[in-house]
């Protein structure tokens, strides 16, 4: 364990963590397995909107209508895909603060665990799949 940081030296793989005892559940090599998950996933997203950002910064003019129509478009992707980004980007930023004041991997809506198979497939997810799923529901019943 490093003294600094009170973390693990070695954490888990999700294989560990999928066959590791309930008692293990949220614990201090899980949380720094997913804590470094979230930071990887944040620092890949922060460099993609970097690319972006340059790649944006090197408009080619054209005088052809059609080319310009098919850049501009191709930009109008990017836009979109970054404002997933960014809103991904704050996501994940919550879950690191849920990491840090105890309350990641319990699920907002009943405090139930969420579990770990749910957080492998999704970090940043707040709801046990249960509860996701009759939050979709009503919100489906009241949207249509």
């Amino acid at each position: 364990m490093n003294q600094m940081t009170n973390v693990p030296d070695a954490l888990p793989t999700p294989a560990e963590m999928l066959a590791a005892p309930y008692s293990d559940y949220m614990s201090v090599r899980q949380l720094a397995f997913f804590r470094a998950r979230l930071c990887r996933e944040r620092d890949a997203l922060l460099a993609f909107a970097s690319e972006t950002t340059r790649h944006l910064q090197d408009f080619e003019y054209t005088p052809d209508p059609s080319d310009r129509a098919s850049l501009e478009e191709d930009h109008a992707l990017e836009f979109l895909v970054r404002n997933r980004e960014r809103k991904l980007l704050h996501k994940i930023d919550e879950a690191l603060a849920r990491i840090e004041n105890g309350s990641y991997g319990w699920c907002e809506e009943s405090g139930e665990p969420i579990g770990i198979d749910r957080l492998l497939a999704r970090p940043t997810a707040t709801c046990s799949v249960e509860d996701q799923d009759r939050h979709e529901t009503l919100r489906k019943m009241r949207d249509g």
